[in-house]
């Protein structure tokens, strides 16, 4: 074979590997890529004041909340800085008198996304004390490397949230719950898989595992499914984050004996209300103290806007089951 047609031969076996490795970095950087102006996605949201979507018709001044202190958290890994909102609970002489919760957004979205400020508000009217956060790479907190991580980075973030209830506002650890909203969702359980102090945690439309959450958004958004093993390398090739190496399911493994109660819409077309029924089959198996509620109809996130009501009872009341007060 001439030299000539040897370098074609060669040229035409690795032309395959290179287009795939090119579409892989392109949709790799299109789906991973969090918005600079997350912020300014849900206008002027406060606690104070916010809106949700029109279609719900639903008036949130019931739920609306003092104005919040601006606080600046470390997170458990060093250079990363957390600005949230702490709502203290009111009614009650000290903070220590009354549980917490750490609240936490979805991909792309920020402590102004209604999407938690109104389960803060449920909380808070019910006499808990609130912290909501920006994630890293979200919001106003530290940009790491402008990505999402699928929480295996950012459950450090949750982690720094718990520390700095613990420490700077003496709020005891059986006293701490987390809720989390879609990508919050995953990350408040990966939280609690490595801190066995968290108490409990509300997972509302969380994915079960990575692997079959990103093939489900590649489908979702017209991409091939193979491409996941190359953003898979692509994100520890760039990011540094091993994005398949810990997951919702490994974490609930770890929640032997504490409380965890899961949330989806049947109706959920980002994240299949499959992932709820394998996360709470992983529980029981586990010896988790975990309930459940499957919400008829509902879309992604979309049941605490559409079933308000039910929603706030079972919220209010699971953690008020499961987390110590010690004013009691």
């Amino acid at each position: 074979m001439s030299g000539r047609r040897a370098a074609l031969v060669a040229a035409l076996l690795v032309a395959p590997f290179i287009a795939y490795g090119a579409a892989t970095v392109v949709v790799w950087d299109r789906l991973t890529l969090v918005s600079a102006d997350s912020e300014r996605k849900w206008g002027g949201n406060t606690p104070e004041a916010f809106e949700v979507p029109e279609e719900f018709h639903l008036d949130t001044r019931p739920w609306a909340m003092p104005a919040p202190v601006e606080v600046r958290i470390p997170s458990r890994d060093a250079g990363i800085e957390l600005v949230g909102w702490w709502l203290p609970a009111t009614g009650t002489e000290t903070v220590e008198a009354a549980p917490a919760a750490i609240i936490v957004h979805g991909f792309a979205a920020c402590r102004r996304d209604h999407d938690v400020l109104l389960p803060a508000g449920m909380l808070h009217r019910n006499g808990f004390s609130v912290l909501l956060i920006d994630l890293r790479d979200h919001g106003a907190s530290t940009i790491e490397d402008g990505r999402f991580a699928g929480g295996t980075d950012e459950y450090r973030d949750v982690l720094g949230a718990w520390d700095w209830l613990r420490t700077e506002q003496r709020v005891p650890a059986t006293s701490i719950g987390l809720v989390g909203i879609s990508l919050g969702a995953a990350t408040v359980l990966l939280a609690a898989g490595q801190e066995d102090g968290v108490a409990a945690v509300w997972a509302d439309s969380s994915y079960a595992d990575l692997e079959s959450a990103i093939d489900a958004e590649l489908t979702r958004e017209g991409y091939p499914t193979i491409l996941r093993f190359g953003g898979v390398l692509v994100a520890r090739l760039i990011s540094g984050d091993d994005i398949v190496s810990y997951g919702p399911l490994d974490a609930v493994e770890r929640l032997d004996g504490r409380a965890l109660y899961i949330t989806h819409g049947t109706a959920d077309a980002r994240l299949s209300v499959e992932y709820g029924h394998r996360l709470e089959a992983a529980a029981r198996a586990h010896a988790v103290l975990v309930e459940a509620w499957y919400v008829d109809g509902a879309r992604h996130t979309e049941a605490s806007k559409s079933e308000v009501g039910e929603y706030e009872r079972r919220l209010v009341g699971f953690l008020t089951r499961s987390l110590a007060t010690p004013a009691r």
